[in-house]
């Protein structure tokens, strides 16, 4: 008998349908599944074969013949097992066709019959449309309840799945109980108010997170460039339920989100190590999966010790920062990931990491010091739109007891201009300053006569490129926008020119 089952695959971050058609005929016995499965695939016969043993279903003698279709699409994972002993039930007779076929089945089988979680749960759901309902695991279901369109039902083993097709066992479709929780202050350890000195530094990560603006933070060791950075998620505002649907999507195919959890309520902060490969950074493999740039879709990414990433990892981030997106072509299929982030890059000014420092000596040759900074290009400096000095924290401000401004505190006021940028680009689909498009530049970054021409000698006699242009203006916005200012003045001009050039003693 032939028995055709719904299931869906994720190529990157979309999920498609796959036909799972299960054929058992005469023979000798035999259980092979074509349609490009790849190895985990494969393994699933022996999964489905014990699984359904264990549960006291009769498992056929026979010849069975899996096809999954399309053919020319890869399969991989373990989430088509659920369908495929659906299949074998149906082509059995113990499930008839009509009970299955408004169904999408989605699971890994454990060996006793319980249904494991499976990755991408948020991207099938979506998927999902009427006439079809998705059944999935229980521990996915709070996820793939939060699309509104789709109808879930979550369950936890193959013989409930089995009542609930014969119509002895009743299920609820899952509810969405998922709202967006807005966080409190930062904790004690995360708080800015533990910052000692730094307020040129602190002001910056302010207007970066005002603006979704990429910063450069340039210092020796110790001076708290680490420190900094950790605390930004503190500040920034909370994620809209379409920036929390767009980054739990990407969290869901890599198979980060926790069991039971809906979606994320906090800004990623992703902190990769230097010797993190390309694919690990901007995604990749055989099968394309999401790098540590698409996990920090809406959140920061944060580059400690830059200088020691290799030049080629840094470059590669170059067009995820201009357009935010990741495109991987492959031969069978080109796939696109999402990549609006903020960029906060962390180096040291030298290898020693003390040029420049007036209480260390450098021991760096010019040579040394040429070759280090080199591995950050131009192209990808032109790209980050804050650069800053962190210098080494005084002795006497460490000593004292003098608390700087919290968290929360610079956080409300980052919160108001999100809001001004929300409210002013509602009509051009922009979240903030940061992603404002070159056309509409000067209809939103609009100066006075007096900041105007001072932008004018800026780009002028600093041989500034036309990309570090728009950045000034975009940071220019973000700095009016605190100040709730419609126009920008030649002091919120001055301030961003002085983000571009603060670092230039150094870096040049």
């Amino acid at each position: 008998m032939l028995a055709k089952i719904q299931s869906v695959g994720l190529v990157g971050l979309e999920a498609n349908l796959i036909e799972i058609e299960v054929d058992i005929g005469g023979g000798l016995p035999q259980f092979s599944i074509v349609g490009l499965p790849d190895a985990t695939v494969r393994e699933s016969r022996d999964r489905v074969r014990s699984a359904l043993k264990n549960t006291g279903f009769h498992f056929p003698a026979k010849k069975i013949t899996v096809n999954l279709a399309p053919a020319g699409l890869k399969k991989e994972g373990a989430g088509l097992e659920l369908g495929i002993a659906i299949g074998i039930l149906v082509a059995e007779g113990v499930l008839s066709q009509e009970a299955v076929t408004s169904y999408i089945f989605v699971g890994e089988l454990a060996l006793d019959g319980r249904i494991k979680a499976v990755p991408g749960a948020l991207s099938m759901a979506i998927a999902t449309h009427h006439p079809f309902s998705l059944i999935l695991p229980h521990d996915n279901a709070s996820q793939a309840a939060v699309v509104e369109h789709a109808t879930v039902f979550g369950v936890s083993t193959l013989p409930q799945v089995v009542e609930f097709l014969q119509g002895a066992l009743t299920l609820l479709p899952a509810k969405n109980t998922f709202s967006i929780v807005q966080p409190g202050p930062s904790s004690i350890e995360e708080d800015f108010a533990d910052v000692v000195g730094q307020y040129q530094a602190k002001r910056a990560l302010e207007v970066a997170a005002a603006g979704g603006h990429n910063l450069l933070m340039v210092g020796p060791p110790g001076s708290g460039k680490t420190m900094l950075a950790q605390r930004l998620t503190g500040i920034l505002p909370p994620m809209s339920f379409q920036e929390c649907l767009e980054a739990s999507q990407v969290h869901s195919v890599a198979g980060n989100l926790p069991p039971h959890s809906a979606l994320l309520t906090n800004r990623p902060f992703r902190a990769p190590h230097h010797t993190i490969s390309e694919a690990g950074l901007v995604g990749g493999g055989s099968i394309p999966r999401p790098g540590e740039v698409s996990l920090a879709h809406h959140g920061v990414l944060f580059l400690d010790e830059a200088l020691e990433f290799k030049r080629s990892l840094l470059d590669s981030l170059r067009q995820p920062l201009e357009n935010g997106t990741v495109t991987l072509t492959r031969v069978q299929a080109s796939l696109t990931f999402p990549a609006k982030l903020m960029l906060i890059v962390a180096m040291n000014p030298c290898p020693c990491g003390y040029c420049g420092d007036p209480t260390h000596e450098c021991v760096c040759t010019p040579y040394q010091i040429q070759r280090y900074r080199s591995r950050l290009s131009g192209p990808l400096l032109d790209r980050l739109d804050i650069h800053i000095e962190v210098p080494a924290v005084p002795v006497k401000e460490l000593s004292g007891r003098t608390i700087g401004e919290a968290s929360s505190q610079i956080r409300h006021r980052v919160i108001q201009a999100r809001h001004c940028q929300i409210e002013r680009y509602r009509a051009e689909q922009t979240l903030n300053n940061a992603q404002l498009k070159p056309r509409l530049l000067k209809k939103y970054c609009q100066l006075d006569q007096a900041g105007n021409t001072l932008l004018d000698q800026a780009v002028t006699r600093l041989g500034l490129s036309a990309r570090a242009y728009g950045r000034i203006l975009r940071v220019a916005r973000t700095i009016a926008d605190l100040g709730e200012s419609v126009m920008i003045s030649s002091t919120h001009v001055a301030e961003a020119i002085q983000y571009r050039t603060l670092d230039r003693p150094i870096l040049t």
